[in-house]
């Protein structure tokens, strides 16, 4: 069988990473974009505390997309991740107008548009990590690095954006009527908030525009008689099951089916050992550290070194998960130890 126009493989490659770059990117903004909003709300350095809890509450959005399965079992993942990418454009489209608004909650000023529409692009970004992936189970392994290649771009963007916006700080010039004298004076950044989130806008309504892209391109007649949405893009015999199972990692097994004998070699897939549950263990320290402790306490740890130190670390943090998940794309860490001494290292 002749291997795909590499015109229309490489179109595919671009689709899957832009369409990987929506997942996170929205949240990954909001917390790059911390230190400049930071002394215009009221929460002040509490802020990331709050934004925190909210992301850690968005992961109802799971549970949202679990009931619809439930209750829509075998229906196709495109309307939940159309509804995920345009919970995000809606969320990104109106923080740009209305992040400043406050209003009195309890006695005390909240900044409530700002808290609100966090808390709805948490849950979106939380449920793009169920929705996104099992649509990628119709593409072949070589597209998933596309994809996750986008993801680190979902935090490398932003934190490009935000370096190159810059974060206000206090000058001290000579007066015009006295030189002897000098005044403080405000040097704003290069463009305000409100631009960083029109800027952040485009870029999830360029990964939904990837995601429509990716249903045209996919369904097009595939040059060989074979199943499947992804199967034009495949470059191997039609009779070939072996490559035809393995090429497809994501889907469930067909002796993992329902009503089906299981495999009588279940060892690789158990989770339900010691050394599965060691795993686990660590891959729940590493995010609790990375989402929850680290970013609420940052504020405080980098508060007396002023904003530009605090602006620094939140946007130089972010920028080495993508470049972390590049070096990961080459180079793979399998061993448990090695695993351990990695996570343990930094605290």
């Amino acid at each position: 069988m002749a291997a795909p126009p590499l015109g229309r493989l490489v179109l595919t490659h671009l689709l899957v990473a832009l369409f990987g770059m929506g997942s996170w990117a929205a949240i990954n903004g909001i917390w790059v974009e911390l230190p400049v909003v930071v002394k215009d709300l009221p929460e002040g350095w509490s802020l990331p505390s709050y934004l925190s809890v909210l992301v850690a509450v968005g992961n109802l959005g799971l549970l949202v997309v679990t009931l619809w399965r439930r209750l829509a079992p075998g229906k196709s993942e495109r309307a939940p991740i159309q509804v995920v990418q345009a919970l995000s454009v809606a969320g990104t489209a109106l923080l740009a107008p209305l992040w400043r608004h406050m209003a009195p909650v309890a006695g005390q000023l909240h900044s409530v548009a700002f808290l609100t529409l966090a808390l709805v692009l948490a849950l979106s970004c939380c449920a793009s990590n169920v929705t996104f992936l099992p649509f990628l189970s119709h593409l072949p392994p070589p597209f998933l690095r596309s994809f996750f290649l986008g993801q680190g771009l979902s935090a490398l963007l932003p934190c490009l954006l935000a370096l190159v916006q810059g974060v206000g700080h206090l000058e001290c010039l000579p007066s015009s009527t006295n030189g002897t004298l000098w005044l403080p004076h405000n040097v704003p950044e290069r463009f305000p908030a409100s631009t960083f989130f029109w800027v952040l806008t485009a870029l999830l309504v360029t990964s939904a525009a990837a995601f429509q892209g990716l249903l045209l391109l996919l369904p097009s007649p595939p040059p060989a008689p074979t199943a499947g949405p992804g199967s034009g893009l495949r470059a191997r015999a039609a009779g070939a099951e072996e490559e035809e199972e393995e090429a497809l990692p994501l889907q469930e097994s067909p002796s993992q089916a329902p009503g089906t004998t299981p495999s009588p070699d279940p060892e690789p897939y158990r989770l339900l050992s010691v050394h599965g549950a060691c795993l686990l263990g660590l891959l729940a320290i590493t995010n609790a550290l990375t989402n929850g402790v680290l970013p609420a306490v940052q504020s405080f740890s980098c508060l007396p070194y002023g904003r530009l130190a605090y602006h620094l670390a939140v946007v130089l943090g972010s920028a080495a998960n993508p470049l972390a998940c590049f070096l990961a794309m080459g180079v793979l860490c399998r061993c448990y130890r090695g695993c351990c001494v990695w996570v343990c290292s930094p605290t």
